[in-house]
């Protein structure tokens, strides 16, 4: 095959004495231009001049172009530098596209893996910036000019991600001097500026958390006669615990910011743990009565003289004892009592509960109104108030009384039915014995 032939003989006549240690540069103060672009698809695109790898393509059958191995010619030592793995070089072992003008261009896949500073504080709402930072790790810009191909990273075969969204990413040049060195290195920065994508957070966390914090303000609304404020705080209390262990573990490990739906996860947990504090207050509050608990002084004091005077209240029955006191010099009221009741049994029940005490307090109210007319004082004793309060407290306890003897009759007359059904049908029942 003489075009075979013709590449042997290429081949032999480009690497006899080629040397791919030293810069492929005519004069010393030369730099070699090197052309660099990233793409999105794990390439990195290395173009560059080697003025020793030239030939005339009429002299071998028209070829223009032949595949080098990458470890057979020089190659610039572009690494990442903020690389986030041990090895930083990329590996040569694909082969370099060589043209007839010496123009080489090296396209070797290659998977960088960067650190990035991340911003959580609005997670997981947020946007990330992160960077690329390329550049030759022993030439300065006096032996190797790096130039960027064109202003974007290549992301025409790029797949989109499920959870992050390329918004932008751009490279720029620069120049740096450090302080190590005199001399002035280039390097190639790749900015990303990625959005992550929040609609998976939104539905299984963001969402959950807001309904169960509402569930917080319902204890509030239970009455206290239910046995369930204390067992509904403690529940919205677990669920919290377990969505914020849920979001510990989503987003990276961090001490420089706290993302807010932290934030609104502790807040919210310390109301819930208030809550169960004034829910056990309030119950304690509720279920106590005066064969129990004493109400303290300092209560007394704060709440039932402090406070009216501060708020210029007054009681209902201080008002009272006002009003009649304007119409009678005695403070009894002209208002008839008029009581009326559901049957002559309630009538004569309450006249016998009502005896003793009425007795006492006519002979009281004589011994007060002796002075008066006693036309005067027989008519106004039937009319105090505090008569009219005491007939309304007899009235109520007959009729829950009542009420209780009634059911009690019932539950006797149905279980003395049942008894007898049974005895019917089986005289040894044990129901009926």
């Amino acid at each position: 095959c003489a075009g075979c032939a013709s590449e042997e003989r290429l081949f032999h006549k480009l690497f006899s004495r080629y040397n791919q240690f030293i810069r492929p540069v005519e004069n010393v103060s030369d730099p070699v231009t090197v052309h660099f672009e990233v793409a999105i698809t794990q390439l990195a695109n290395v173009v560059w001049n080697d003025y020793k790898l030239r030939w005339d393509p009429m002299e071998y059958d028209g070829i223009e172009t032949i595949r080098v191995p990458a470890d057979k010619i020089w190659k610039p030592d572009i690494v990442l530098y903020n690389n986030a793995v041990g090895d930083f070089q990329v590996e040569g072992k694909t082969k370099a596209l060589l043209k007839y003008d010496g123009m080489i261009t090296w396209t070797p896949p290659a998977i960088f893996k960067s650190s990035c500073p991340m911003d959580i504080t609005f997670f997981p709402f947020d946007h990330q910036n992160c960077s690329l930072k390329f550049g030759s790790w022993t030439y300065d810009k006096a032996e190797i000019d790096l130039l960027i191909i064109g202003s974007k990273v290549d992301m025409n075969d790029f797949w989109e991600n499920s959870e992050w969204e390329i918004v932008d990413a751009s490279g720029y040049k620069h120049d740096i001097k450090y302080n190590c060195c005199e001399e002035i290195y280039t390097d190639i920065t790749y900015s990303f500026y990625i959005r992550r994508l929040p609609m998976f957070y939104t539905i299984n966390l963001i969402i959950p958390c807001l309904f169960i914090s509402f569930l917080t303000v319902l204890v509030f609304y239970l009455p206290s006669d239910c046995g369930e404020k204390v067992t509904l705080c403690i529940s919205v209390l677990l669920s919290l615990t377990v969505f914020l262990l849920v979001i510990t573990e989503t987003i990276p490990s961090t001490s420089l910011v706290i993302p807010l739906v932290g934030e609104y996860l502790l807040f919210t947990m310390i109301f819930v743990t208030l809550s169960i504090v004034v829910t056990v207050f309030v119950l304690n509050i509720h279920y106590r009565t005066p064969t129990t608990h004493t109400m303290p002084k300092w209560v007394k004091t704060i709440f039932l003289q402090l406070f009216p005077q501060i708020l210029m209240m007054r009681r209902p029955l201080d008002q009272m004892k006002e009003k009649s006191s304007k119409k009678n010099p005695e403070g009894l009221s002209g208002k008839p009592a008029k009581v009326r009741f559901a049957n002559r049994r309630e009538s004569k029940l309450l006249k016998e509960r009502c005896h003793c005490h009425k007795s006492r307090e006519l002979a009281t109210s004589k011994r007060r109104l002796s002075h008066q007319p006693s036309q005067w004082t027989t008519e106004n004793l039937e009319h105090s108030p505090e008569v009219e309060d005491v007939i309304d407290s007899v009235q109520f306890i007959a009729e829950n009384m009542k009420s209780h003897n009634e059911t009690k009759e019932v539950n006797a007359h149905l279980l003395s039915s049942i008894q007898g059904y049974f005895k019917d049908i089986d005289p040894q029942c044990e129901l009926c014995l």
